[in-house]
Formats: structure tokens, C-alpha cells, sequence
């Protein structure tokens, strides 16, 4: 049994040092020059070595590129672009690898594990975040989901513990854990760490810390010692909080999909988690999106990092899906043409197809569910009131092919990795055009090409403009003049002033099932 401390002690004894003197990161330093010193003398580091950041080292396949070959290298992979985030105090930034064999040379091993799982080619995103991370420079990667950015974090990860290890000699304690990953939610903890265990590399343990599981066996892993920490930021900043967990020996940390855990309010438990691990570690950030929040979270957590962008940082749909929208006024009439789609592609394509439909609500999952059912349609509903073992055994037979047709709420919009999804159904029309982004690219991904239909109402007409500008960047898109016309009769409403604020969600979900929505 492990002692738990209540909630405020543990805060305050987080705030101090052991010689009781406040932490560099606590409030009540009067300003940054005594905090800065705080940290110096902060002991929970003490004991921790040296970080061999240098982890890459040329072979026989290391070509010398002049700057003009780099830019062409570069332009070459869906126009990579890459730059410091920090102007002031830029970054050399390597040229990228053009393949598994240059980037690890001396690891035959890893190179053998990387063969067993089918790779042939690295991404866009891995040619060049490996480089920057094996070189020991923190490195922001953004590219569109399905792009491969979990790879690109998780082979250096398991390099960086390999060096980390060989400073401890056999009778010192190993630090564990060296690497932490966080991510949104547990479902993408979940697919990361069945990336780790499918590499299964050295024999490193890892454990998946996430709210919903079992907690007393969370506990219990990470006190017998790991490796790898895969996390979401609440459960983990609760264990931490409460001294279940140390994380001043993580000296590699990922933040995975850093816009998702801002949209989801994840700020105060990063910030915590960051100050918890050491100051000198090495950062990985991705992210689908580059907002303001994202920037910030960057600038604050890594040290003159290099930028890699795989396409656009502009908002923009993944040119493999194709975009329809159709118009369409309440529920049953939406239902019935669901049901015409799910027809056509059991006699188009044999059945041989796997469809996400996305509702707003749990609710309508779950009435959805039973129509498709009564319809004599197979579908499984997935949302965060069913149970953990529920959601699991659910994405189980989805990803095996065992149900075609998964209905979910946003919950399963991102981090969910189901790499032969061929259309995506948005049943109710995303709040914020971003998660549409996010949703259609659920299919379309590793270079697959992809449909997704999105179904509008009138109480959609706010994000008609945005639509239109996300569907005129492919021009395999058809912009249909209806929703053109639905774009400028909104606009000539806010500019007249005589638009009406929308309703607040609980008032319009409450209205939505009262209409069969």
C-alpha cells in the first residue's frame, strides 16, 4: 500500500525543496531573477547525469549536401519547410535523411524491427525531425494526422534511452522513467503505447497512465520501474501531485497532439508536469495546427528548437480526402440519407469499407446506433459514458474489420489511429471548423485516398465561409452554389447587424433531443 497525501499538503510540499526553501517554479518568488536561482540550487536533480544529446553519428550512407541540394531535398517531400522558432538565438538545423538506412546505420537491430513492421520509407516528417532530435535540438514537428509523427518521436526516444542507460554502471540506480510522452487522450496513449510494444526495442518497459483505468495498477508499474511514461496530462499530474510518481529523472519529453490538450484544457497539468522534469531535457512538440496557444506553448517549453512543417501552416484539409456537403434539416432526414450512403457502399464497394460518423452528442451515438440496428445495419457507438472496456472491446472490432461503422463523438476525432478508414460521416457539423479538420482526417491518411460527406443545417450558416475556404484548396472539391449563397446571406446578416447570437450548447443539445436531433 502506498500512503496518498491529501491534495493541499502534497502542493505545498511540490513547492518546496527539501531544506523546506520554495521551488523556482512555486509563486512566491517576487520575480524571475529569484526564481532563475532557485532553480539552480533545486536538489530534486541532484544525482542526475549528464544528457548525451549527441546521438547521431555519420556512416557510409551520410551524403555532404550544399544548401541548394537541401532546399530541392526538402521542396521534394510535399514541401517540407523547415526554420528556428527562435530568431533570436536560431538553431543549425541538419539536413534531412532520406532513409532508415542513413539514420540508423550502427543500429541493426532497430533496423531489423523497422523492417518486421513492413516500413520501407520514412515520411516527410520523420526525414526531418529525426535529424534534429538524433542532433539533440529540440524540435516543433506540425503535419496533418496520419503523417507519421509518431514514429518520428518514438525512434529517437528509444536511441536517447539506449545512451542515457550506458552512464549507469551496474550498481547504480537506473533513472526511470527517462522518457515521458503526453497526449490528449487515453485512446491515443493507448495506440502509442502499442507502437512501443510492437518494436518492443531492448526490452524497455513502458507503461499508459490515463483516467479511466486502473489506478492502483498504474501505480503499481510504475513502482517496479520504467522506462517510458505514455500520459495523459490529468491522471498523470494527479500522481504526481501526490508524490506517487517522480518525474525529475525524465530527461526526454514529447508533448503529442499540443493543440488537442489545450482544446482540452490540459495547460495547468502540462505546466505542473514541466516543471516536475528536469530543465535540460529534450523536447518534442507536434501538433495537426499552429494557433497562438500552440505557439506559446512552444516558445515556453523548448530551447532554440527547429520548426518542421510538412505542408502549410495555414488551416487546410488533407489533399487525399475528398469533401461533399450536402444540406439537410433535422434528424430523420439525415438518418435516412445515411442510411442511402451506407446502401451504396454495400453494393459499391462489397462491403469492403470502414466508416466513422461523427455526432455531436452521446446521446444521438446511442439513438443513431439503434436506427442503423433496426435498419439492419452493423454499428457500434463510442463516447465517453461507456465504460473503458466497452470503448476498448468497441475500437477492437472496428480496427479488425469485425464492425464497418463506428459512431462517435469528438472523443474519437483525434489520436485514434485506424489507417484504412475510407470515409468519414460528419452526421452533426463540427462547432469550430478546426475539429472538421480534425475529423476528415480520420481518413485519407499514409498517402490513402479518402472520402468524407458533411451534413449541414441552417444553424450551421456561421461556419459556411470557413467550409468554403477549406474545400476550394483541393480543387477535386465541389463547392455547391447553395452553400456559397448560405455563406453571403450571413455574412450580409452580421454586417447588417441583425444577426442573432447563437444559442449556448446545453440550451441547443437540450432542444436537439427535444427535435430528434
Amino acid at each position: 500500500r502506498i500512503s496518498m497525501l491529501s491534495w493541499g499538503e502534497a502542493f505545498r510540499k511540490s513547492q518546496q525543496m527539501s531544506d523546506g526553501t520554495p521551488r523556482a517554479d512555486s509563486f512566491a518568488f517576487p520575480n524571475v531573477e529569484a526564481a532563475v536561482a532557485a532553480r539552480k540550487r533545486d536538489d530534486r536533480f541532484d544525482g542526475c547525469k549528464e544528457i548525451q544529446r549527441q546521438l547521431f553519428f555519420p556512416g557510409p550512407l551520410t551524403r555532404q549536401y550544399s544548401s541548394e541540394e537541401v532546399q530541392k531535398l526538402r521542396a521534394s517531400m510535399k514541401d517540407l519547410q523547415v526554420y528556428p522558432c527562435d530568431e533570436e538565438n536560431p538553431c543549425e538545423i541538419p539536413a534531412p535523411f532520406v532513409s532508415f538506412e542513413e539514420a540508423f546505420h550502427n543500429k541493426p537491430d532497430l533496423l531489423a524491427e523497422i523492417a518486421k513492421a513492413g516500413l520501407r520509407t520514412p515520411s516527410p516528417v520523420q526525414c526531418q525531425v529525426w535529424p534534429c532530435l538524433l542532433n539533440g535540438i529540440d524540435t516543433v514537428g506540425v503535419s496533418q494526422t496520419g503523417s507519421g509523427k509518431t514514429l518520428a518521436f518514438l525512434i529517437p526516444a528509444f536511441l536517447h534511452l539506449d545512451e542515457q542507460l550506458k552512464l549507469y554502471g551496474p550498481g547504480e540506480k537506473q533513472p526511470c522513467p527517462s522518457v515521458l510522452v503526453l497526449t490528449p487522450t487515453r485512446e491515443l496513449a493507448q495506440q502509442i503505447k502499442r507502437e512501443v510494444d510492437k518494436y518492443s526495442y531492448n526490452g524497455y518497459k513502458s507503461v499508459c497512465i490515463y483516467g479511466g483505468g486502473s489506478r492502483s495498477g498504474q501505480i503499481d508499474e510504475c513502482v517496479k520501474g520504467v522506462h517510458i511514461i505514455i500520459a495523459t496530462p490529468g491522471r498523470l499530474g494527479d500522481l504526481a501531485c501526490e508524490g506517487v510518481i517522480r518525474l525529475n529523472t525524465v530527461s526526454y519529453a514529447v508533448l503529442d497532439e499540443a493543440d488537442r490538450m489545450l482544446d482540452m484544457g490540459f495547460e495547468p497539468s502540462i505546466k505542473k508536469i514541466m516543471f516536475d522534469i528536469r530543465p535540460d531535457r529534450l523536447v518534442c512538440l507536434t501538433s495537426a495546427t499552429w494557433p497562438p496557444g500552440v505557439r506559446a506553448l512552444a516558445r515556453r517549453y523548448t530551447k532554440s528548437a527547429a520548426m518542421c512543417v510538412v505542408g502549410t501552416l495555414d488551416l487546410t484539409a488533407c489533399n487525399t480526402v475528398t469533401q461533399y456537403v450536402e444540406a439537410h434539416d433535422g434528424a430523420e432526414e439525415k438518418k435516412k440519407r445515411l442510411i442511402e450512403i451506407v446502401h451504396y457502399l454495400n453494393q459499391a464497394h462489397a462491403g469492403n469499407y470502414k466508416m466513422i460518423v461523427f455526432v455531436s452528442a452521446k446521446v444521438m451515438a446511442d439513438d443513431l446506433s439503434s436506427d442503423l440496428c433496426i435498419a439492419g445495419i452493423n454499428s457500434q457507438a463510442m463516447h465517453g459514458s461507456r465504460s473503458q472496456q466497452d470503448r476498448e472491446n468497441v475500437l477492437k472490432c472496428f480496427v479488425a474489420g469485425q464492425v464497418r461503422i463506428l459512431i462517435a463523438t469528438d472523443l474519437a476525432s483525434r489520436g485514434i489511429d485506424v489507417p484504412d478508414v475510407t470515409h468519414v460521416v460528419n452526421f452533426d457539423f463540427p462547432g469550430e471548423i478546426e475539429e472538421y479538420v480534425h475529423r476528415i482526417g480520420r481518413t485519407g491518411r499514409a498517402g490513402r485516398s479518402g472520402e468524407a460527406m458533411s451534413f449541414m443545417c441552417r444553424r450551421d450558416w456561421d461556419k459556411a465561409q470557413k467550409l468554403i475556404d477549406i474545400m476550394s484548396k483541393n480543387p477535386s472539391n465541389e463547392v455547391p452554389d447553395w452553400l456559397e449563397d448560405m455563406a453571403q446571406r450571413y455574412e450580409a446578416k452580421k454586417a447588417s447587424g441583425t444577426l442573432r447570437p447563437r444559442q449556448p450548447f446545453r440550451r441547443r443539445e437540450r432542444e436537439e433531443k427535444t427535435m430528434g436531433y
